[in-house]
């Protein structure tokens, strides 16, 4: 059944138009995802289908009492704490509910029977109502909800006391609690730690209504979606597969595109060759040949008359980021020993123990609140650590891109801005502004009109001209579509200095980083791979040993490595780190083994080595 249809629909705002001439259709049950480059109209189209706004032309169909939800502006609950703002997502339950109280209290009082077995007779079809839609399950979805988007801690806090992201988080979970038949999602996973995200993927999966998503997160949308609606130049095409097969599926019809635009090319080219022939040998004859003019005149007609192909768009402006590092840093380039902070009495983290150097590619990664933030914030000098050093190694120049890049900017241009970090005059200026997308006028509207994602690509191309040679990164293609995350990730591959992020773009982590420093209850684990890597030897962690003897041997073993440690000690360290490598690669081995002989003795040096590693630990254990 068709869920919305949309039929040659146009938007346009101050003169410009955004699209025009859309259609496709959403079926029950379809996961859509709705992607494009940022400013081609994604999120205009969402609320378009929200009934939001309005079409300038065109229509769109609606099933009969189709029930939408959008998470666009969240109204002010000045009176309510969070767990009653998502209480109002079952307003119908909480009203039955209330009625059934209010009954219970009557029918407890002295009655006449006729009146006794009415209100019993009310009480009856309110329950059974109540039943049948969830009303004894609220509770278990507000708390379901809750635990997932980690919003636990806010549910007793006044709504109206929250940050604009915390706010977005509990609107979020407000739109899945209504269950909606239609649910309009743009950028769920924007203020969403990675632990959220991955349960956000797990929740959208078993979703029984129908989904239409905008998002950057490429696993995300694998993981999600089952179709895509690709917006690009006005127009949209929908593609019946997941979005890796989207990408595949769209190089392959582009260059279809291309080839049949070729052969247009090239039989136009002959027919114009053989029109002119002909005109030509027309007009030699003597007298002139009616007979050729003619044929000439109706392969014109033809010429006239085919549909001429537009020739596709293989490529497509991108910006044109190039960091390089003029001058090397020393070989430390951040360390730090044994360093612990508290707030309010809360204690984020304890005995911080990290080292990066030069030409390292680190992440750090943790759910929201365990202080990736602030140890970011304590290597800009801008906070202190309780206890313990934070040292920025020799001729280390930080170039620093924040998630809440340019919000303090007033009226400002963007010009204007860019030359505020960077010495360059006005041509220059805009000659580099054009290569991050700021073309004409562009460069002088006012940074506080500008998209997130236009915010982020203006500091980019301000980091770009600058001397820095440690790039420190919050978040960075939190707001950028994903042609740019994909732009950014390459000119940070071929960066010649170091690289510190933190970020919830599993993607963007596993291509980039192979060094992870995972904060979590207060304690840095480290692990020398990408961020699959780190979670299943978290995982492997938590399952072989109880957490806090883990954690326990952990601490020890990082205060061992910052302290006068005895040789013996530091010799099974070694060992392990050998070990662990030497396992990873076997299994790696295994997975893709498929002599089954082979894979036997695979299986028993495993055993073998795992065995080994077990015995090292407990050798550890001894010595601590």
């Amino acid at each position: 059944m068709i869920v919305c249809s949309v039929n040659h629909i146009a938007k346009s705002f101050g003169g410009n138009i955004i699209f025009e001439n859309l259609s496709f259709e959403v079926h029950e049950g379809n996961r859509v995802g709705l992607v494009g480059r940022n400013g081609c109209g994604k999120t205009t189209l969402l609320k378009l289908l929200a009934n939001q706004e309005t079409v300038d032309g065109g229509v769109i169909h609606w099933k009969k009492g189709l029930k939408v939800g959008y998470l666009a502006q969240i109204p002010e609950y000045k009176d309510l704490i969070v767990k009653d703002v998502l209480k109002t997502a079952f307003d119908q339950l909480v009203e039955t509910e209330t009625k059934l109280q209010k009954l219970e209290v009557e029918m407890g009082q002295e009655l006449t029977p006729n009146h006794l077995q009415m209100l019993m007779d009310q009480y009856g079809k309110l329950q059974d109502d109540f039943i049948l839609n969830g009303g004894y399950e609220m509770d278990a979805q507000m708390d379901r909800v809750s635990h997932g988007l980690n919003i636990i801690e806010l549910l007793d806090k006044p709504f109206s006391l929250l940050s604009g992201g915390e706010k977005t988080k509990v609107g979020l979970a407000l739109s899945l609690l209504k269950n909606p038949e239609l649910l309009l999602l743009d950028e769920p996973t924007n203020h969403l730690d990675l632990m959220a995200i991955e349960w956000l993927g797990t929740f959208l999966k078993e979703y029984t209504g129908t989904i239409i998503l905008i998002s950057h997160d490429r696993y995300f949308l694998d993981e999600v979606v089952t179709k895509v609606l690709d917006m690009e130049d006005g127009e949209i095409e929908l593609y019946h597969t997941n979005f890796s097969g989207f990408v595949k599926e769209k190089e392959e019809r582009l260059l279809r595109e291309f080839q049949e635009y070729q052969e247009q090319q090239r039989k136009i080219k002959k027919m114009k060759e053989a029109i002119k022939r002909l005109r030509e040998w027309a007009n030699r004859a003597n007298p002139p040949s009616a007979a050729l003019h003619k044929r000439a005149t109706n392969m014109q007609r033809a010429l006239d008359r085919m549909e001429k192909l537009d020739r596709p768009k293989l490529d497509v402006k991108k910006m044109a980021i190039d960091f390089e590092a003029n001058d090397r840093s020393g070989k430390d380039v951040i360390k730090l020993e044994d360093v612990s902070k508290s707030f309010g009495g809360r204690t984020l983290f304890e005995k911080v123990n990290m080292l990066l150097q030069y030409k390292d590619r680190t992440a750090i990664v943790g759910e929201n609140g365990t202080g990736k933030s602030t140890l970011i914030k304590m290597i800009l000098g801008e906070c202190e650590s309780d206890l313990g050093t934070v040292k920025v190694g020799s001729n280390v120049k930080i170039g620093y891109l924040s998630q809440h890049v340019f919000h303090t900017i007033g009226d400002d241009r963007v010009i204007d801005v860019f030359r505020s970090e960077v010495t360059v005059n006005e041509g220059e200026a805009r000659h580099i502004l054009a290569r991050f997308l700021f073309y004409g006028p562009a460069v002088f509207r006012k940074v506080n009109q500008l998209s997130g994602g236009e915010r982020m690509r203006l500091r980019l191309a301000q980091l770009m001209y600058q001397d820095i040679n440690l790039l420190v990164l919050d978040e960075p293609t939190n707001h950028l579509d994903i042609d740019s995350c994909e732009v950014l990730e390459e000119a940070l591959e071929q960066f010649n200095g170091t690289i510190l992020a933190v970020s919830h773009d599993r993607y963007f982590l596993n291509k980039l980083f192979n060094k992870i420093y995972w904060l979590q209850d207060g304690t840095v684990f480290y692990f020398d791979g990408n961020y699959d890597w780190a979670k299943e030897k978290l995982g492997a962690l938590k399952v072989v040993q109880p957490v806090v003897t883990e954690k326990t041997t952990l601490k020890k073993v990082e205060k061992l490595k910052t302290s006068a440690v005895p040789m013996l000690v530091m010799d099974i360290e070694q060992k392990l780190e050998e070990l662990e490598a030497q396992i990873h690669l076997l299994k790696q081995r295994m997975e893709t083994g498929i002599d089954l002989e082979m894979l036997q003795k695979q299986f028993t040096e495993l055993e073998r080595m795992e065995a080994e590693r077990e015995h090292l630990y407990k050798q550890l254990d001894d010595v601590v």
